[in-house]
């Protein structure tokens, strides 16, 4: 008998062993969206709607002094706008020339700077004007670009921010952006709020509150919820083009965020809870 039962608790330690290590792996295993249930995930509500222009790709998304300032992507089509928020009109803009696909932009002083995906080329803009008076190169992709009062922040798809000197445009630091679950890629278009980083993932619905000190993600909203409003108000043949979430805004007068997503339709005003969701469940725009 004590043979039998030396046996079974053998077996028993082993049972749980392997439980454990099927556990880590699949942990380990985890995508964007699974890391999301890890922090707290925040509420938000719809505050307003805008109309956006459909045929934007949006790359960078910026509100300053009244007016949203919009780069938009792909090659033959990049542009950086000057938008009034309540009926989307386009006030000003330039075209990017046909080799460069535009991506994020930021506001410094009266300079508006944006990046380029894979041409490795930043351009300088008068804020006022739009006239291009400098540009710069940088090493990797450029996709996601904030200012956080001190340097320029850049994201390039992969998991490192860069942090530029605002001025020269050269590299000072790098963090890697790391949830419970390990490094989070595909950092997209970027928003400095409060002393927040706030990214877009690609290819989701999410977006990552990163503490910009030590790239400890501190947070997430999930704005798949607005997608059921999409599909509410547009056909299937408006909602069949549309792409990812992409675009964050700050209006610091009010708090709120201005989101949107690459051909969207519409822009969204939002306000972010301030009390963390429970995590088995999602926010559908409450």
């Amino acid at each position: 008998m004590s043979i039998n039962r030396g046996i079974n608790r053998i077996i028993k330690v082993f049972l749980w062993i392997l439980v454990l290590t099927v556990i880590i792996i699949l942990c380990q295993r985890r995508g964007t969206n699974d890391q999301t249930m890890i922090e707290p995930v925040y509420s938000y509500k719809i505050v307003a709607t805008y109309p956006h222009d459909s045929s934007a790709f949006t790359q960078g998304l910026v509100y300053h002094n009244n007016y949203l300032y919009e780069g938009t992507g792909l090659y033959g089509h990049s542009s950086l706008r000057q938008v009034r928020p309540a009926d989307g009109l386009i006030r000003q803009a330039v075209t990017l020339p046909d080799q460069y696909f535009g991506e994020g932009i930021a506001i410094v002083d009266q300079r508006i700077i944006q990046l380029t995906w894979k041409e490795n080329t930043g351009f300088v803009y008068d804020l006022t004007t739009f006239v291009l008076i400098d540009n710069f190169t940088y090493p990797t992709e450029g996709w996601g670009l904030t200012y956080d009062g001190q340097y320029l922040i850049m994201s390039d798809g992969s998991s490192v921010l860069t942090f530029l000197d605002p001025h020269t445009y050269q590299p000072v630091k790098q963090v890697t952006v790391e949830s419970i679950t390990g490094p989070v890629e595909k950092l997209n278009e970027l928003e400095y709020i409060d002393g927040v980083i706030y990214a877009n993932i690609w290819l989701s619905d999410d977006i990552a509150l990163i503490d910009p000190g030590t790239g400890v993600v501190i947070g997430w909203i999930d704005l798949s919820g607005l997608r059921s409003h999409l599909a509410a108000r547009f056909s299937p043949e408006v909602l069949a083009q549309i792409d990812v979430l992409n675009g964050i805004a700050y209006q610091p007068d009010t708090g709120q965020l201005l989101v949107t997503g690459k051909l969207w339709p519409l822009i969204f005003t939002i306000e972010v809870g301030e009390r963390p969701l429970n995590l088995e469940g999602r926010s559908e725009g409450l």
